[in-house]
């Protein structure tokens, strides 16, 4: 797995938790940042985490584990910074990323592994998109190579939207279990929600 990187993007301002940091609520006893990267290094695979500058408490949650932090500079304009620091940082031997939203905490280690391994690895590899179980399409993405310029070409908000688009029927859809591949979490009633329905 040298040769197949996990680009944890988690860079984000959590600015509609209205003072909370969402990728440092706790989920199974540790910050959610934490048990994704957790997730993610018991793949196999080389696991690079999208920060903004500072976030002293999200590089705590991440202490002591083998990552590579990416320090995103303009993380402020928005997602794409992300995907421009990320794919910068991967090495010339990665074949294909796998991007990964930090705040979706149901998606873990068995998801990342079914993406991995559905990757054909060569050059002509389809774009593997997580999807929920009733097909709609969601997270993680895993890229091949083929997609990086596009990828670290980026602006604004929107994340990898317009690469997905431009090659829409390269794309194939990786179903995974239940709604898993679709929940993300940006407020503190999702939050709230959503541990209620864990109950």
């Amino acid at each position: 797995m040298d040769d197949m990187a996990l680009l944890l993007l988690a860079a984000g301002a959590s600015a509609r938790m209205r003072g909370r940091d969402k990728l440092l609520e706790p989920v199974g006893g540790q910050p959610l940042l934490r048990r994704q990267a957790l997730a993610a290094l018991a793949t196999g695979a080389r696991v690079y985490v999208t920060l903004p500058p500072g976030a002293e408490a999200r590089r705590a949650a991440l202490d002591g584990l083998p990552v590579e932090i990416v320090e995103v500079a303009d993380a402020e304009t928005g997602m794409a910074a992300s995907f421009r620091a990320g794919i910068a940082a991967l090495p010339a031997t990665c074949r294909a990323a796998l991007v990964v939203l930090a705040d979706m905490p149901e998606l873990g280690e068995d998801d990342f592994r079914m993406l991995f391994n559905a990757f054909e690895g060569d050059a002509a590899a389809p774009i593997l998109r997580g999807a929920g179980a009733d097909g709609r399409p969601g997270h993680p993405v895993l890229f091949p190579r083929r997609c990086f310029d596009e990828l670290a070409a980026l602006n604004g908000d929107q994340g990898a939207k317009p690469v997905l688009a431009a090659h829409a029927d390269e794309v194939r859809l990786i179903p995974l279990p239940g709604q898993r591949a679709l929940t993300d979490l940006d407020t503190p009633e999702a939050w709230d929600h959503w541990r209620k329905a864990q109950q």
